[in-house]
């Protein structure tokens, strides 16, 4: 099938592609199902991109890659509701809000994006911890003193 997206133009995509999101993202309950778009082979970005709204689309990063430290318990409901048996099966992602400059741009650790890849299901999980908020700076490799 063949979708516009906001950062891609029109792109082919195939229904095994197609992650659900039962109850949407907070803030976009009609859309439901989305596709990952990475931005590269060797990026740590990609674009969670509505299949039924060109205009979402989500920049997202896997949070680990930033913040090594980053970590948090499920709650049951969410493991029930993406029908996780395995935690092989999930990826995690945060969504970013880009600034002028990548050192500028926020990522949100408070509410994860939990993507079950092997049931193709997806939730962003909402977590009961004031640990972690909506918008901490992007560190990146170099910043943090680590060449690469």
């Amino acid at each position: 099938m063949k979708i516009m997206t906001r950062y891609h133009e029109e792109i082919e995509a195939s229904k095994e592609d197609i992650i659900y999101f039962g109850s949407g993202i907070p803030g976009f309950p009609e859309d439901k199902e989305f596709i990952n778009l990475p931005l590269g082979m060797d990026s740590s970005f990609s674009i969670l991109q509505s299949i039924n709204n060109e205009e979402l689309g989500f920049v997202i990063a896997e949070p680990f890659s930033f913040f090594k430290e980053y970590e948090f318990d499920l709650d049951e409901s969410v493991i029930t509701q993406l029908k996780i048996k395995d935690k092989t099966d999930i990826i995690i992602y945060s969504i970013v809000t880009l600034g002028d400059s990548l050192a500028s741009s926020t990522v949100n650790l408070q509410a994860p994006i939990i993507i079950n890849k092997r049931e193709r299901l997806g939730k962003q999980a909402i977590l009961n911890t004031d640990k972690y908020h909506t918008k901490h700076v992007l560190e990146t490799k170099k910043q943090m003193g680590q060449e690469g």
